[in-house]
């Protein structure tokens, strides 16, 4: 038998390929299939000549991107203020720049997410110029000075910050002085508060002082004496107006039903308080209890009228004070009678 003849594939003359027939060979393939192809078939340019272009990325992603990366640098940049100490404090101890990136920040949710206080008549504080806001006290502990603070430093139209008056003790406990100091506050004296105001400060002051702040629950919402007038006198001497401030909620953060008088006499305290939490329950019952607030800031009561001799006045000053006192505690009722509940 002759050897046959070996073509190599793809090399075998035109004339060898068989062409299919029109009959049972193409009618043996399945439809729709086609021969694949020995060549391969370039790209097409429209397909893999041109690089697809990244998605744009969301105008929201970019602008929180971009938020946080200032944030970052902003608390960079005052860290190493912090470090080398250039920052500014004024003659009283106030710094700025720690109370509005810090210690405001830090005030902000219990203000905000906690108490969620509702600010009214905020723009009653003059746009510039000197004030002294004067406000009922209560609530066993302090905070209704704090959030009077946060709400005129976050809601005043001109950006205003408040500089309270306080009493001895805060500036005898250790970290809270210092705190204090940073944060803006000052000794309730009248030689201060005539300087601040003098300078064009919003100063803040509760005459009722540790009466009102330590009274017994049953008092809550009744004004105690307001002193002997010197907040009048303070604003008389410096021709600022005096401005009313209601204060709601503060009442119910430690229901007060007690006072240890012989425990708080041997801590040097002017009351040892009694709740339905503490001591009983330790360092748990101090939490506050989460009331609604309402700080409503009254109509401006001027003083730049009088003559200069008026602050020695003592009928004026009574007059003055009566006005103040009675004009706080209306509101204090009116706005109670608006509250749906002490919690909501």
């Amino acid at each position: 038998m002759a050897d046959a003849k070996v073509i190599p594939f793809g090399d075998e003359p035109r004339t060898r390929r068989a062409r299919p027939s029109k009959g049972k060979d193409v009618a043996k393939r399945p439809p729709g299939r086609m021969k694949a192809s020995l060549t391969p078939v370039p790209a097409s340019p429209a397909a893999g000549s041109e690089e697809r272009e990244p998605e744009p990325e969301p105008a929201g992603e970019t602008e929180r991107r971009g938020g946080w990366d200032r944030r970052v640098a902003g608390g960079l940049a005052f860290l190493r203020r912090r470090i080398t100490g250039e920052y500014d404090v004024d003659e009283f101890g106030y710094d700025k720049e720690l109370t509005d990136q810090v210690l405001m920040s830090l005030l902000r949710p219990l203000y905000d997410k906690y108490f969620r206080v509702e600010v009214k008549g905020v723009e009653n504080i003059p746009a510039e110029g000197g004030a002294l806001v004067v406000a009922n006290h209560s609530g066993t502990l302090p905070l209704d000075g704090l959030m009077m603070q946060v709400a005129v430093h976050d809601h005043h139209p001109a950006g205003r910050h408040l500089r309270l008056l306080a009493a001895d003790l805060v500036f005898v406990l250790p970290v809270v002085n210092e705190l204090a100091r940073k944060a803006g506050h000052t000794l309730a004296c009248a030689e201060d508060a005539e300087r601040l105001l003098r300078s064009g400060e919003v100063v803040g002051v509760m005459p009722e002082g540790f009466k009102g702040i330590g009274k017994p629950f049953s008092e809550r919402y009744k004004l105690q004496r307001f002193g002997r007038g010197g907040f009048v006198s303070t604003a008389l001497r410096a021709g600022t107006p005096i401005v009313p401030c209601s204060i709601v909620g503060a009442e119910e953060i430690y229901p007060m039903i007690g006072n240890a008088k012989t425990l708080a006499r041997l801590l040097g305290f002017p009351y040892f308080p009694i709740t339905p939490t503490f001591p009983w329950l330790g360092p748990l019952g101090a939490m506050p209890l989460p009331t609604k607030w309402t700080i409503q800031f009254g109509e401006p009561i001027p003083t730049d009228g009088y003559p200069p001799e008026a602050a020695e006045d003592p009928m004026l000053m009574f007059n003055l004070t009566d006005q103040v006192r009675e004009q706080i505690q209306h509101t204090l009722y009116k706005l109670l009678v608006q509250r749906r509940s002490v919690f909501f």
